[in-house]
């Protein structure tokens, strides 16, 4: 260990950040500040990652959860190689920089996800620990380990408080997932001031009782702390917690320790006497110290050294294993479907598209072999299981169905992590009522572009006798609220399977999937073509005589509703369009959306959902439910609230 060069990188790190951060007149400073030397020797001495190739599959990954102290990670990542240069660092948190004001993934080089919301970071890296030991289990030979890293992880106090942390470790620790270690920073100050106005727990007691191995140190003791990690890593059956001692804001003579530092600039006074007290040049600026500069050029040949090995072990293995090899190529390149067999649903069939979805991940995960997943102890509801692929558990992680528990949150976050990782195309199912515990995660997935499928399950009132509690009523328009996420809500089975092809072949965002409770029956369609018409958002599913008087617009279960209605009007001359996402729709051109949705004809809109958002569409007509539920029968709701053939034929009546 260079104890002199892991001081001049720590000494960097504050120096950077308390400029940084001044100088935005913006930020955290006292996290990095407090943490420089855990930093310092994370990539000084620990971390195998290979900054020429930030994508190479078998790099450590660390995650920095409390996200806030991104300084602490820009200034490393600077000093290490990657493509965060010093300009960034000037522009801290301003338009443009790579080094914005939370980490952010895919903006800069070596940030593994986007963290801010405290314990998502934890969840993420719980997956990617979890994605390690599954691509191990699925890849590596007797003769050959291709994967073989650790997932570290840095979490405050304020991660610890979050429940989203407490989920997500009870089911590590359950797994077992032994190459995951977490660094906490237990500096005990929080925005309002010390953790004690509302944190007195024993969190090494906490982390004990999940299984996890838990040792505690200080901050600033290097050897300590290397000691520490090995031993962590000598412990392959259990996930590792590091609590480290440390003082927030630590080189600052005045606000070290306090609360002050932990959210705002230091000020100009406190940076000139920070700087004295370190010994720095107060006139000076983002001061690198050459002795990290040094320290850092013989790392990147060390790092290129190991990636080289690697490299050469990944060609043997592929040379010996060649249908190992296919397997791994096809996991990262972009899903082929072309081979794959759908179960063909006929019209007039009659199936709940919960069912339908549940056979149509089956069929499609004999050609997606890394397709992965599972529910939050919701499977036989959910239809979430791949039959015979068997399932994780704690040191056997070759099958492909995962049990979540009761952990909603957890889920969400744990399945952004398998995302990050890559590799595996990973679901996660639930019933649509409980996105409410998961949307944060939801909302992160759709922020870094990852292809998540949601399996989202009794999706309306339809869902009967549990009652309100249960009865999504404005999650449709809550979930689409989100930007960036696809919503497929199919009218029956085989729009289920046009949805589950959609959702797997999408690259760029997640994709939700709202399925039914009740059954459904499969209906012939006006449109041919609508398999490929549907991947715009919407088609005709019925069409009118002539041109048409009205347009009944719905989606999900409300078509076969809106088709019956029609009928029992008799008017020939009325189109029904099942838009199964009304945000594909949107994005289409004008020309697109007039051929579905004649600008000068009536329209009415039919969603078993809250109305807002179909004021436009529905041409301020809307059959919708702006209230919660109640508790009976299905066909008894139905009545109830106005989706019986009867109710909305008697609106159709009133619009002509």
């Amino acid at each position: 260990m260079d104890r002199k060069s892991l001081n001049a990188i720590a000494l960097t790190v504050r120096s950077l950040t308390m400029d940084a951060v001044q100088k935005a007149n913006s930020g955290h400073p006292g996290l990095p500040m407090g943490l420089a030397e855990l930093g310092a020797l994370l990539y000084g001495e620990i971390l195998k990652i290979h900054p020429a190739e930030p994508g190479w599959m078998d790099r450590d990954r660390l995650v920095l959860s409390a996200g806030h102290g991104c300084m602490l990670l820009y200034s490393l990542l600077h000093l290490a190689g990657f493509d965060v240069s010093m300009e960034d660092i000037r522009r801290f948190r301003q338009l443009g920089s790579k080094a914005a004001g939370h980490p952010e993934y895919g903006l800069a080089p070596g940030v593994e996800t986007t963290t801010g919301p405290l314990g998502q970071g934890f969840a993420n890296a719980v997956g990617m620990a979890l994605a390690e030991r599954m691509m191990a289990a699925r890849f590596n030979t007797a003769d050959h380990s291709i994967i073989d890293h650790h997932t570290y992880a840095i979490a405050g106090d304020g991660c610890m408080m979050e429940g989203v942390t407490a989920e997500a470790a009870s089911l590590a620790g359950h797994l077992g997932l032994g190459r995951l270690i977490v660094y906490y920073d237990s500096n005990s100050i929080t925005i309002e001031g010390p953790t004690s106005l509302a944190f007195s727990e024993d969190v090494g007691a906490r982390f004990q009782a999940y299984g996890w191995h838990v040792q505690s140190g200080s901050a600033y003791d290097a050897e300590d702390l290397l000691t520490m990690t090995e031993a962590a890593k000598e412990h392959r059956d259990a996930p590792s917690l590091i609590i480290l001692e440390s003082l927030i804001g630590k080189g600052s003579p005045n606000k070290a320790g306090s609360h002050e530092v932990h959210g705002a600039p230091l000020g100009d006074d406190e940076v000139m006497a920070s700087k004295r007290a370190l010994g720095l040049d107060p006139e000076k600026d983002f001061y690198v110290h050459p002795d990290a500069v040094a320290h850092f050029e013989r790392r990147k040949v060390e790092w290129a050294r190991v990636h080289g090995e690697w490299v050469e072990a990944f060609a043997s293995w592929a040379a010996a294993n060649p249908e190992l090899h296919d397997i791994w190529r096809s996991s990262f390149e972009a899903v082929d479907l072309s081979s794959a067999a759908f179960p063909g649903f006929q019209v007039g069939e009659k199936v709940a598209t919960r069912s339908a979805g549940g056979k149509v991940l089956n069929s499609l995960a004999k050609a997606v072999p890394n397709l992965v997943g599972g529910s939050a102890d919701l499977a036989p509801s959910n239809k979430s299981v791949i039959d015979g692929a068997g399932h994780v558990e704690k040191g056997r992680y070759q099958g492909r169905n995962l049990h979540f528990g009761v952990r909603e949150h957890a889920m969400g976050g744990v399945t952004n992590g398998l995302a990050l990782h890559g590799g595996l195309r990973p679901y996660c199912a639930t019933f649509f009522v409980f996105t409410d515990y998961m949307r944060p995660a939801i909302r992160l997935a759709a922020m870094m572009k990852l292809p998540v499928i949601y399996l989202f399950t009794h999706d309306s009132i339809f869902v009967g006798e549990d009652g309100p509690t249960h009865q999504p009523v404005e999650h449709l328009a809550a979930m689409r609220a989100i930007p960036g996420i696809v919503i497929l809500r199919p009218a029956d089975a085989q729009e289920t399977e046009a949805a589950w092809e959609m959702a797997l072949c999408r690259t760029d965002g997640p994709t939700a999937l709202v399925l039914t409770r009740q059954n459904l029956e499969v209906f012939d369609k006006h449109d041919r073509q609508w398999r490929d018409t549907v991947k715009r958002g919407a088609y005709v599913a019925k069409e009118a005589r002539g041109s048409p008087k009205l347009v009944v617009v719905a989606t999900g279960s409300e078509v076969s509703l809106a088709v019956e209605a029609v009928r029992d009007v008799g008017e020939d001359a009325i189109r029904v369009v099942s838009m199964m996402s009304r945000e594909l729709f949107l994005s289409q051109d004008q020309a697109f959306r007039s051929s579905i949705l004649p600008p000068d004809v009536a329209r009415l809109a039919v969603e078993t959902g809250v109305s807002l958002g179909w004021e436009g569409l529905g041409g301020g007509n809307i059959v919708g439910i702006d209230r919660f539920g109640e508790s009976a029968p299905c066909a008894d709701l139905a009545k109830h609230f106005g989706f019986d053939r009867e109710a909305v034929a008697r609106r159709i009546r009133s619009l002509l």
